[in-house]
């Protein structure tokens, strides 16, 4: 059932309020023109008429008033519709291109960097409306084009110094161990150790490159398989341990046995492993983040809780943009490329699902919801 809202933008009744009174003036004009014109033809012009067909053809007067008689006045009514048909074509065609030419005009107006809204006639309401929320909803499309442009350029920027520091560091380290071949085994290692972590730093900022450019380019397509989510969901946890480890932070998974969903693997656990990351990079220390699931009629409902700082309210929409991040003071050793979680909210959409989130002091809750089949 449509809204009331609907409704109002689809309201043709002020056009078709003024197209019958229109064309009953219309009407009532024609009927007293003919009218006077019966009369007319009846008359003055009627003898003058008679006349002029015995002055030009050389009829006598009695074939003229015959010819009058059969040709014009017994046809009098079809010759003045016939005439009055003309005009009203011609009035409705120009009256209607009127309107064409507004709604073009707005249309026009659609690409226009304007803030100034469309207008049209007053029984073209509904068109103006249709033509205003169209125009702005272009306008938010591409301002959110131009902002996600603007991050992904200032985050190739962050990229592009940060990776400086990793290489630099690799080749000062690379460079002493070459001029000091003879260096003293545990100097050696602890150089070549530094090398080896800044490497794999170094990899993973190409890697971030490599995403920005593969996230706009990406098709997602599904290979779904059944799937054990405390098996996933605990397997994960462990692979986390590492991370967690050094400031004293735990995970809690909390998932009924057997709990099982329909979707794709590989690409579920991308999206867990993004939520995940996000949780441990903005957690506090010494917390526990607990992974929690359940199932709500046909869906799976996955929460993914840490306790840290609050997200601001008017930020909790836009944390699901590409390239956008939370913190932009951190540097990209802990943000990333703002990718994660917009990659993660376009697989479970891709599933049928969807991720919100909602955050206070107490807690922040990342909310996945699957379904089952």
């Amino acid at each position: 059932m449509k809204s009331k809202r609907d409704k109002r933008r689809n309201d043709y009744t002020k056009l078709k309020r003024k197209v019958f009174f229109r064309m009953l003036l219309f009407i009532v004009a024609a009927a007293v023109t003919v009218y006077l014109l019966r009369n007319i033809l009846r008359g003055e012009i009627g003898d003058r008429i008679v006349r002029f067909l015995v002055n030009a053809f050389h009829f006598r007067n009695s074939d003229a008033q015959t010819i009058y008689q059969l040709v014009i006045r017994n046809n009098m009514y079809m010759i003045l519709f016939g005439v009055i048909l003309i005009f009203l074509v011609i009035f409705s065609v120009s009256w209607f291109t009127k309107y064409f030419d507004e709604v073009s005009a707005g249309m026009d107006k659609l690409a226009e960097e304007s803030d100034a809204e469309i207008t049209l006639s007053p029984e073209l309401d509904f068109m103006e409306n249709k033509l205003n929320q169209i125009k702005n909803y272009l306008e938010k499309q591409k301002k959110a084009t131009l902002d996600a442009e603007q991050r992904k350029n200032d985050l190739v920027v962050y990229l592009a110094h940060d990776i400086k520091t990793p290489l630099t560091s690799v080749i000062g380290y690379l460079s002493l161990l070459d001029e000091a071949p003879d260096m003293p085994p545990e100097q050696k290692a602890k150089y070549v150790g530094i090398t080896l972590e800044k490497a794999y730093r170094l990899e993973q900022l190409i890697n971030e490159f490599f995403e920005i450019t593969r996230f706009n380019l990406q098709t997602i397509v599904l290979n779904k398989e059944k799937i054990n989510l405390l098996f996933m969901l605990q397997q994960m946890a462990d692979e986390f341990y590492p991370m967690l480890t050094p400031q004293g932070k735990q995970m809690s998974v909390n998932v009924p046995d057997g709990l099982t969903l329909w979707g794709d693997a590989d690409k579920l656990a991308r999206v867990f492993n993004n939520i995940l990351k996000n949780a441990i990079a903005y957690s506090y220390e010494n917390s526990v983040i607990d992974i929690s699931a359940q199932q709500q009629d046909k869906n799976i409902i996955i929460t993914f809780t840490n306790q840290g700082n609050p997200i601001p309210r008017e930020k909790l929409e836009t944390i699901f943009e590409k390239f956008f991040r939370l913190d932009t003071s951190r540097s990209t050793n802990t943000g990333g490329a703002g990718l994660g979680l917009a990659i993660a909210k376009e697989i479970a959409n891709a599933h049928g699902g969807n991720i919100f989130v909602q955050s206070n002091t107490e807690k922040t809750v990342f909310t996945a919801v699957l379904p089952q089949k």
